[in-house]
């Protein structure tokens, strides 16, 4: 049981406050900090503290010892690969709209583009690994996003109230025929729009929207957000394929799990988000980077209607699990007071995160006290974990999968 140093990565659209206030960092910071990183990606792999103080890569430490820091039954399926990353995901603005690989279509995917010679750091590189990259993500502070295509009757009646005529075929092209199929004709159509078509679309659009906010309509929340994206990324096509997306609001302790295929964009918010340890991102809009269409299109999921959100199912007293079908990972949400203790055990490696209050933590003779933003790396031949904290503290736990 170590304690972890783990990599801030700084992109435009993260915020200037909410890590370094997790970290007890002096805000507001001179950049937009991300993502807080936990784990063995080989970008930003996190670093071991060890009795003697000495950090050491966690990614060194699985590739001299698979069996000891995961478990055989782990390494004998990841190699001296940790399967999972947790992060701390801070946005201040919209990341891109995008959608992730299965495991086949990645492995595909990275052998085609290996095969016609694509280098890896080639902006228009699809295929970063052969690994899939589900995802969820659980909300710290309310939590925005857009993620899997609404029900289509819901749909057709949002774009029906958008007074904007030269819309209005679209609309009917989705009541048409109001199923995956449907959805998927007019998502298609407005994602290759040319841009003189865009061009004299998108206005209409938006002050449709905007008087729609004006009479209170009854799409309120997501017109104001196609409003928000269409200031953020004039021109773009992403801002239509908005309107076809669930409008998901999160409370802190919910989550949404994101499979292979569902096309989504995280908004604003700070969440904790588990995936597995994989680059592969097929995107949108919203973004100046590479957008590949007829890709995109062969891994698009267009099955559609609301979002389930999870909050977790109460597997011992103050342990919470937010099961999905991934073998890479599952996230648990500790709570633990003066009268409430957890034991925690798992046949593979554990990475706990301390995200309110003040946690103890006692494995064997050992003990690790935990402030707020700090991390513990716990091999798999570690024992069992007991939690213990102050008042109100609440600790992340990320695991291999349940299989």
């Amino acid at each position: 049981m170590d304690l972890l140093h783990n990599a801030v990565r700084a992109y435009a659209w993260g915020s200037r406050t909410a890590i370094a206030e997790l970290l007890g960092k002096e805000v507001p910071t001179p950049h937009p900090e991300a993502e807080l990183w936990m784990g063995a990606h080989p970008g930003d792999p996190s670093r071991v503290v060890g009795p003697d103080g000495a950090a050491r890569s966690l990614l060194d430490l699985l590739t001299d010892d698979p069996d000891g820091q995961l478990g055989t039954r782990h390494a004998d399926r990841w190699g001296s690969r940790l399967p999972f990353l947790l992060k701390v995901l801070a946005a201040d603005e919209p990341l891109s709209l995008q959608a992730h690989p299965s495991a086949e279509q990645a492995a595909n995917g990275f052998a085609a583009e290996d095969a016609a010679g694509v280098p890896m750091d080639s902006p228009i590189r699809n295929y970063k690994d052969p690994s899939a990259k589900p995802e969820l993500i659980c909300a710290l502070t309310e939590f925005h996003a857009l993620a899997g295509f609404r029900e289509p009757a819901r749909t057709v009646a949002l774009l029906r109230s958008l007074d904007a005529p030269d819309f209005a075929p679209y609309a009917e092209l989705l009541a048409a025929q109001p199923d995956g199929d449907g959805l998927r004709a007019l998502f298609t159509t407005l994602i290759t729009l040319p841009q003189t078509a865009l061009d004299m679309l998108l206005p209409q659009v938006l002050d449709a929207c905007v008087l729609h906010v004006k009479e209170h309509g009854e799409f309120d929340l997501e017109c104001r957000t196609v409003l928000e994206l269409g200031e953020a990324y004039p021109g773009d096509a992403g801002v239509l394929a908005a309107l076809l997306l669930n409008r998901i609001v999160l409370q802190p302790g919910e989550a949404i799990y994101l499979p292979a295929g569902n096309l989504h964009a995280y908004l604003h918010g700070t969440g904790v988000e588990i995936l597995a340890n994989s680059d592969n991102v097929l995107r949108c809009g919203l973004t100046p980077k590479h957008v590949d269409v007829p890709e995109l299109m062969r891994v698009l999921d267009f099955a559609c209607g609301d979002m389930p959100v999870q909050t977790g199912v109460e597997t011992s007293p103050g342990l919470w699990s937010y099961r999905t079908p991934c073998p890479e990972f599952e996230l648990s949400r500790i709570e633990v007071g003066p009268s409430v203790h957890v034991r925690v055990d798992h046949s593979g490696p554990q990475i706990l995160l301390c995200a309110r209050g003040r946690a103890r933590l006692t494995c064997g003779d050992e003990t690790v006290e935990l402030a707020r933003g700090q991390s513990v790396w716990l091999p798999a031949r570690d024992p069992e974990v007991l939690v213990t904290g102050d008042v109100d503290t609440q600790l992340f736990r990320a695991t291999p999968g349940v299989e």
